[in-house]
C-alpha cells in the first residue's frame, strides 16, 4: 500500500509535533537501528506507559519507516484523533470476522509495500509490577507466519519515568532518557509450513515474547522475572485499565 500525498503530508505535520514534544521531554539514546529490515516488517515493542506508540513511532519515523499501527476501531471514532488515524493510514483493529480480514489484508498491503506494521504483542499496558513484559497474544505470530514477515523485536525503558503507567501528568524533571534498542529479526524458522494452530502460535508468540524480555533486560541491567506475568492467572483482564476492576493491590501497582 504506497503512502499517499495526504498520509505522507500527514505523517510530516504528526512527526514535527511528536518529535519537538518528545525531544523537549526526554533525551533518547537508539541502538540497533541497524537490525531494521530493508524490506516490510512486524515491529514487536514492549508496552509499559500510554505513550510508547510516541517512542516508537518516533524511532521508526527517524528512520524513514513510516509507522502503521493496528489500533482499536474504537480511537477512529475519536474527534481529531480518528482524522489523524485515518489520514495516516493505521489499521483499524474490529471483533467482527470481516473487519478482522480487512485489518489483515491492510497490514499485508503495508509490508508487502515494504512498511512497518507495529504490533503490541500484550496487547494493551503490562500488567506486571515490575513492568516486565508479560504473556503476548499469537497476533503477531500468526500474521508472521502466514505472511512470512519478520518480526523485530524492540524495548524501551525510560518513558515511563515521565509518564507512568495510568498517570494523569507528566513528570519532566529531573530530566529523563528514553532508551531503545532494536532486536535482530526473531528466527521463527523452527515454524515453517507448521499448522497454524494454538500450539504453534503459542510457541511462536513465546520466542517474540523472550526476544523483546531478553532486550528489555538488556536495557536495564536486571533479570526478568523466571515466569512471564499471565493477567488470567491473577484475575486481571487481559484489555483495559485493569485499576479500575476495584483490586486495590492492581491500584498499587498502577502508581
Amino acid at each position: 500500500m504506497k503512502e499517499t500525498a495526504k498520509s505522507q503530508a500527514t505523517f510530516v505535520v504528526v512527526a514535527a509535533i511528536v518529535r519537538t514534544v518528545l525531544n523537549a521531554m526526554m533525551n533518547k539514546k537508539w541502538e540497533g537501528l541497524e537490525n531494521l529490515p530493508a524490506g516490510g516488517f512486524i515491529a514487536a515493542p514492549n508496552h509499559c506507559t500510554e505513550i510508547d506508540p510516541l517512542i516508537v513511532g518516533h524511532i521508526l519515523y527517524n528512520q524513514n519507516r513510516a509507522p502503521h499501527f493496528l489500533a482499536k476501531a474504537g480511537l477512529f471514532k475519536v474527534p481529531v484523533l480518528g482524522a489523524v488515524l485515518r489520514a495516516t493510514r493505521q489499521i483499524p483493529v474490529e471483533r467482527s470476522t470481516a473487519g478482522a480480514n480487512r485489518s489483515l489484508q491492510l497490514a499485508q498491503e503495508i509490508v508487502a509495500d515494504g512498511g512497518a506494521i507495529i504490533i503490541y504483542p500484550e496487547g494493551t499496558l503490562t500488567r506486571d509490577p515490575g513492568l516486565w513484559p508479560m504473556k503476548g497474544h499469537t497476533g503477531a505470530a500468526r500474521l508472521a507466519l502466514e505472511g512470512g514477515i519478520p518480526v523485530v523485536p524492540i524495548a524501551h525503558w525510560g518513558a515511563h519515568e515521565v509518564f507512568p503507567r495510568y498517570a494523569k501528568r507528566f513528570h519532566l524533571f529531573p530530566r529523563r532518557t528514553s532508551r531503545v534498542m532494536v532486536g535482530k529479526p526473531v528466527d521463527l524458522s523452527q515454524f515453517t509450513g507448521l499448522p497454524l494452530d494454538k500450539a504453534t502460535l503459542t510457541a511462536a508468540t513465546e520466542k517474540i515474547m523472550d526476544a523483546v524480555t531478553g532486550l528489555l533486560a538488556d536495557i536495564r541491567g536486571e533479570e526478568p522475572p523466571a515466569e512471564r506475568w499471565d493477567p488470567s492467572k491473577h484475575n486481571q483482564a487481559t484489555h483495559g485499565r485493569f485499576v479500575e476492576r476495584g483490586n486495590p493491590d492492581d491500584a498499587a501497582d498502577a502508581t
